[in-house]
């Protein structure tokens, strides 16, 4: 499953008040013979987002699924702009759902290579399924992995690291656009900053040549803060009875 066009940035966004209109796309000749197994691949073209995608897969076209995989996007997806990915977006409905789940990126959006990250795709889907069939405690069924691959042949990349989360790695710029009597703006990431990369973070791996695996979970609650928060809001619900 696959957006008919190109949606980075959509985040987790989901369609929910229009129809999405879904084609099957056929295989014939893309892959070359490369079919895993030599299974049939059904290919569907999706006008929605990624999300939109996932969902679709997972509640109605695919049937039993072992395995949720998002990507191999490319351009990569770390640190804090994980968050405007729609690679992890869609991630994110698998692992919901109690499945598996990998984005995977490769760190070129120019000229791509996608030969590292396929085999390691391939070697990661093997350990979750031996995992699945004789492991000690299942934990691997709600996995969601957030990995990213160096744009290097497989031979120049330097090994793989278990990450965390770095900061922003790219900020936004604002480009004022004249077109008809009123204005447009054409927002682009293409700042970058690149903090929060020390060592041992998925920003910091990729810059030296390292695979990045993150394993990633979803959570905002920043409960460290609460007595800060307590303090912030003492006695305003008293007040708000008052004032009314």
């Amino acid at each position: 499953m696959a957006p008919h066009r190109e949606r980075s940035g959509v985040g987790s966004a989901l369609t929910l008040r229009d129809p999405i209109p879904v084609s099957e796309v056929t295989t014939d000749g893309r892959l070359k013979d490369e079919s895993p197994g030599g299974f049939p691949v059904t290919a569907w073209s999706v006008e929605g987002t990624p999300a939109d995608c996932s969902i679709l897969a997972l509640e109605k076209l695919v049937g039993k699924v072992d395995l949720v995989v998002s990507g191999i996007n490319a351009g990569s997806n770390v640190g804090w702009d994980i968050m405007v990915s729609g690679t992890v977006g869609a991630a994110l409905q698998g692992y919901f759902r109690g499945f598996p789940t990998i984005a995977i990126s490769v760190g070129g959006v120019r000229s791509p290579l996608f030969e590292g990250a396929a085999r390691l795709l391939g070697l990661l889907a093997a350990r979750l399924k031996g995992d699945a069939d004789g492991g000690a405690n299942g934990d691997e069924k709600g996995m969601l992995l957030n990995v990213n691959v160096p744009n290097l042949p497989v031979d120049q990349i330097a090994g793989l690291r278990v990450t965390s989360l770095g900061g922003r790695s790219y900020g936004e710029s604002v480009r004022e656009e004249m077109s008809g009597p009123g204005k447009q703006y054409k927002i682009d990431r293409n700042v970058p900053i690149g903090s929060g990369a020390g060592e041992g973070t998925d920003i910091w791996a990729l810059k030296n040549r390292y695979i990045s695996v993150t394993p990633l979970q979803v959570t905002l609650g920043h409960m460290e803060r609460s007595d800060q928060v307590e303090s912030l809001v003492s006695g305003i619900a008293g007040q708000l009875s008052q004032d009314a």
